[in-house]
């Protein structure tokens, strides 16, 4: 099964024409001041997905970690460490249903914001996994 996706303007699509792992919700509080929320994101392969449109921007938000977004309507979509070269991380909001992945775990717990519920049922973990 192909994943595919888009920005909230359409300007942007992009298809994943590899495996995808299931969604790693990051509570850290550089994800959850780019998203608004916590950065609920799938993965793959960087040559196994396929990038359409001219309005991707990057965001370094630190050393070798950077945020990819719609610089026409401003939507997350993607997320890149420059220490895993080899994947892109991808906005899981941005996919088109169905899209057969599950939420998998919850990393960085210990730094989600206080008006946010876990859902208990979904391994955490204080940091990283």
């Amino acid at each position: 099964m192909s994943l595919s996706g888009m920005c909230l303007c359409e300007t942007i699509t992009y298809e994943v024409t590899g495996e995808a792992r299931d969604v790693v919700n990051c509570h850290c509080s550089r994800c959850r001041r780019h998203t608004g929320h916590f950065m609920a994101a799938t993965s793959a392969r960087v040559d196994e997905v396929v990038i359409s449109g001219d309005t991707l921007a990057w965001y370094e938000a630190a050393p070798g970690v950077e945020y990819g977004f719609c610089g026409n309507c401003g939507s997350t979509l993607f997320w890149r460490a420059a220490r895993r070269p080899d994947l892109i991380s991808i906005a899981a909001g941005t996919l088109t249903p169905p899209t057969g992945l599950r939420t998998a775990v919850a990393i960085y717990r210990d730094y989600a914001s206080d008006y946010h519920i876990f859902d208990e049922t979904i391994p955490s973990h204080g940091e990283d996994i």
